[in-house]
C-alpha cells in the first residue's frame, strides 16, 4: 500500500485524517468538524470532519484499483500478506496502547481491543493456507452428474464478489471491529472500505498509519473514512457489500436505503443484544459454576465498561439465589473493581468513550427504574475515581460511571427485556423452572450470545437446545472449563459473531464462512473437461494424459512444476487369492468372520463369501501404484473420501486408475500438496473403492 502525503499526527487542533485513493486526506482547515475528547479528561484532542470528500471516488478507486491489486494474488498470497501484516502491527501495540488510553480503555480492554484485532489477522492468515485453494476459485461440494452419459454436470463455486466491502464500525472496538471486517474481505479479494466511529476512531487511524508505513498491503485494499460518511450507501451498487455493527435504529435506516432495497447492496449488521446469562439449579453457592458464573457476570460489567455488544445484560438465576447472586456480585466488584484514569496504577474499570455515552446509558437506567428496576448494587451519582496523577476524587468532564446491578420484582417487566443500558449495567432476574429460564431468555428477542452455567449434563442439554435459535453463539460454563474458557463476551475469529432478531441477523467470523461472505455462490455446468479448466480441480471424465509403466515418466518421477492436472496412471490387473486374505487377517487380527468364515461371509447379504480387506485393498493398490525410487514425492499425509463399494472375493482381480486430481503449490516451502484421484475396478470394470490419496511433492 503507497501513500502520496506523510499521514499528519492527530494534536488538538488537527483533524483525523482519512486515508484514501492511495493517500491521507483532510478537509480544509476551515472546515467545521465534531470535537474528539479524552474519555477521562474531557481534553479536546482532536476533530473529525470529512466535508469536502468525495465518497463515490473512494468507492470507484477500491472498485478499480483495489480489485485489479488484489486480483493478482491467490488466497495464500494474500494469507500470508495477513500474517506479515499481524507480525508487524504485533510490534507497534505499545504505541497503540497509549492511544486507546484516551478512550477511556484499561490495558486489558486495549489487550482485547488491539491483540485481539491482530490475533485475528493471524488467525485468517493461518486458515486461508491451510482450509483454502492456492487460487482464486473454491469449489463448494461435489460434481452433480446431469446426464447418463456422464458429458453433462454442475457444481458451485464461489468468487469474489466485484466491488467494495464498506465496513462501518462501533466506537468500542475501534481495532478489533476493524480488524475482523477487514480480514475475511482481503482473504476474498474484496477491497475494504473502513468507517470507524467518531468517539475512537483516532486510534483506528493510527492503526490505518503504521498499516500504510508498512507497505505491506496491495494499493487500493484498505481505505479509511474518519468521519460522517452519511451518503456512502449511494455509491454503493449490487456488486457491494456493507457490514454495520451499531445501534438497531442506524441498522434499520440503513437497510431501508434505495440501495440495499432494491439495489442489491448486501447488507448485514450486528446490532443491540440484550444478553443472558444462566445459571443452573444445580449451580450454588459452594459450587465451581456459582464462582465462574459470578465471576463471569463481573467481568462482563466492568471490562470495556460495559460497552461490549456481547456483554451480559440480562443475569437469569433461580428464583431462591437471586439474593445470593446480587450479594455476590457486589462483593466481588468491591473486592476487584478500581475506577479511574486507566493510565493510573491500580486502575482495573476506566471511562466510558464519551459525556454524550455516559448520558445515553444514564438515560436508560433511569427508564428502567422508572419500569420497576431497583438499584441491588451501586449509583448514579457521580463516582470517585482513580485521576492519571495518582489523586482521588470526582472528574467532572470524565464519562465515569459505577458499575450497576439491577434487580426485578417482576421479572416479565417489558423493560428489561428491551432496554439496554450499554455500559457497566446488569439485570438479575428470577426464574422458577427450566421452561420458565429459556422463556425469560428468548423474551430478549435474539441475542449475539448467552452462557449456561451448569455442571449437569441434563441440565445443560435442556436449556442449550431451548434457547440456541434465539442465539448467535452459546457457551456451557462449568468446572471443567472455567480456568480455559475464552469467556462469554469474546468472539473468536473461528467460531461465527452475530445472531437473530434484534442482534441485526447478521453474521461475522466463523473461520472461512466469513470469507465466503464477500464471494459470489455460482452454479457452473459444463462437461467435465470445462469443468476443470474453470475451478483448476480435475473431474471425472474428463481428460487424463495416462503412462503405463511401460512408457513414458511415471506421474511419481514429475515435480511439482512439471505435473499437469490430469496426468494419470493405470495399472495391471492384480488378482486376489484366499491365501492373501488370510495372512493378512492373521497378521494383523482383523479376523472379521467376512474375510475368515465362508460359510457365514455367504450368509451376509453384502458379501459372496470370503472378501479381501478393505485396508489390505489400499494397501495393494498403493504397491500398484507407488514409484519406489526417492524422487519427488516426499510423504503420503492421508487419505480423504474412501468409500469401499464393490467387494472383492477370492478369485477376483483388480486395478487402481490415479489422476492428478488438485495441485496446490505452498508459497513458502519447496514442496506442495497433490490430491491423487484413486479408484479401484475389477476385472469386470466395476468400482470396488473410491478415494483420494494426498502427498507432498517437491517443487
Amino acid at each position: 500500500m503507497t501513500s502520496t502525503a506523510v499521514a499528519p499526527e492527530v494534536t488538538a487542533v488537527q483533524t483525523v485524517p482519512s486515508f484514501v485513493q492511495g493517500a491521507w486526506w483532510a478537509p480544509a482547515a476551515a472546515a467545521d468538524g465534531v470535537p474528539v475528547r479524552d474519555a477521562s479528561t474531557g481534553e479536546v484532542l482532536a476533530k473529525v470532519s470529512t466535508e469536502g470528500l468525495d465518497l463515490a471516488a473512494v468507492v470507484d478507486y477500491g472498485r478499480t484499483v483495489g480489485q485489479r491489486e488484489l486480483g493478482r494474488l491467490t488466497f495464500h498470497q494474500r494469507a500470508l500478506k495477513l500474517k506479515e501484516l499481524a507480525q508487524f502491527l504485533n510490534g507497534r501495540r505499545e504505541e497503540f496502547y497509549e492511544v486507546s488510553f484516551k478512550t477511556g480503555a484499561t490495558k486489558i480492554d486495549s489487550m482485547i481491543d488491539i491483540d485481539g484485532g491482530i490475533g485475528v489477522l493471524f488467525t485468517f492468515g493461518s486458515k486461508g493456507r491451510r482450509e483454502l485453494p492456492n487460487s482464486q476459485v473454491v469449489v463448494d461440494g461435489p460434481m452433480e452428474v446431469l446426464s447418463k452419459d456422464g458429458s453433462f454436470a454442475g457444481e458451485h463455486i464461489y468468487t469474489r464478489i466485484p466491488g467494495v466491502a464498506a465496513q462501518i464500525n462501533a466506537f468500542n472496538f475501534p481495532v478489533w471491529g476493524m480488524l475482523e471486517k477487514f480480514a475475511p474481505a482481503f482473504l476474498a479479494g474484496v477491497p475494504t472500505i473502513a468507517k470507524p466511529a467518531t468517539p475512537s476512531g483516532y486510534l483506528a487511524a493510527a492503526v490505518v498509519r503504521a498499516i500504510v508505513e508498512s507497505g505491506i498491503l496491495p494499493e487500493g485494499s484498505l481505505q479509511l473514512v474518519s468521519g460522517p460518511a452519511r451518503t456512502l450507501l449511494d455509491a454503493l451498487d449490487y456488486r457491494d457489500l456493507m457490514a454495520f455493527t451499531g445501534s438497531a435504529s442506524t441498522a434499520n435506516a440503513l437497510k431501508s436505503h434505495p440501495n440495499v432495497v432494491t439495489g442489491g447492496v448486501r447488507f448485514t449488521s450486528e446490532t443491540d443484544s440484550l444478553n443472558a446469562a444462566i445459571l443452573g439449579p444445580d449451580a450454588v453457592p459452594g459450587t465451581p459454576e456459582f464462582d465462574a458464573f459470578i465471576k463471569s457476570v463481573v467481568t462482563e460489567m466492568t471490562v470495556k465498561a460495559g460497552q461490549k455488544c456481547t456483554s451480559i445484560r440480562r443475569t437469569i438465576v433461580p428464583q431462591e439465589l437471586v439474593s445470593d447472586v446480587v450479594s455476590a456480585v457486589g462483593a466481588r466488584i468491591n473486592e476487584r473493581v478500581v475506577l479511574g484514569d486507566p493510565r493510573a496504577e491500580g486502575v482495573t474499570m476506566g471511562a466510558l468513550a464519551s459525556l454524550e455515552q455516559l448520558a445515553d446509558v444514564r438515560a436508560a437506567v433511569h427508564s428502567m427504574l422508572d419500569a420497576g428496576g431497583e438499584l441491588a448494587y451501586g449509583t448514579l451519582d457521580s463516582p470517585s475515581v482513580t485521576r492519571a496523577d495518582g489523586t482521588v476524587g470526582v472528574v467532572e468532564d470524565g464519562a465515569f460511571m459505577s458499575p450497576l446491578l439491577l434487580s426485578w420484582a417482576d421479572a416479565e417487566t417489558q423493560e428489561v427485556h428491551s432496554r439496554e443500558a450499554f455500559g457497566p449495567v446488569s439485570s438479575v432476574i428470577g426464574y422458577r423452572h427450566l421452561d420458565d429460564a429459556v422463556r425469560l431468555a428468548a423474551l430478549g428477542s435474539g441475542s449475539l450470545v448467552a452462557t449456561v452455567c451448569t455442571n449437569d449434563p441434563a441440565i445443560a442439554q435442556a436449556l442449550v437446545t431451548g434457547i440456541a435459535a434465539h442465539h448467535g453463539r452459546v457457551l456451557m460454563l462449568n468446572r471443567e472449563d472455567a480456568r480455559t474458557s475464552t469467556g462469554h463476551g469474546s468472539p473468536v475469529p473461528h467460531l461465527v459473531h452475530g445472531g437473530p432478531g434484534r442482534a441485526g441477523g447478521g453474521e461475522e467470523l466463523g473461520g472461512i464462512r466469513s470469507v465466503l461472505h464477500h464471494m459470489q455462490r455460482t452454479a457452473i455446468q459444463g462437461s467435465p473437461n470445462m469443468l476443470t479448466a474453470v475451478t483448476g480441480v480435475w473431474h471425472s471424465g474428463a481428460d487424463r494424459n495416462f503412462t503405463l509403466e511401460s512408457e513414458g515418466v511415471h506421474p511419481f518421477r514429475k515435480s511439482l512444476g512439471e505435473l499437469r492436472i490430469g496426468d494419470a496412471f493405470r495399472s495391471e490387473l492384480r488378482q486376489v487369492t484366499l491365501e492373501d486374505i488370510t495372512a493378512f487377517a492373521n497378521t494383523t487380527g482383523d479376523t472379521f468372520y467376512a474375510h475368515t468364515n465362508q460359510e457365514a461371509a455367504a450368509a451376509n447379504p453384502f458379501f459372496p463369501g470370503i472378501v479381501a480387506h478393505g485396508y489390505l485393498q489400499l494397501s495393494w493398490a498403493a504397491g500398484l501404484f507407488v514409484e519406489p525410487a526417492p524422487g519427488p514425492v516426499l510423504a503420503n499425509y492421508g487419505l480423504e473420501n474412501l468409500r469401499f463399494t464393490t467387494p472383492l472375493a477370492a478369485g477376483d482381480s483388480f486395478r487402481v486408475v490415479l489422476t492428478a486430481k488438485k495441485i496446490t503449490p505452498r508459497e513458502t516451502d519447496e514442496y506442495g500438496e497433490v490430491a491423487w484421484d484413486a479408484v479401484l475396478t475389477n476385472q469386470h470394470d466395476e468400482t470396488v473403492a473410491t478415494y483420494d490419496v494426498l502427498t507432498l511433492v517437491a517443487k
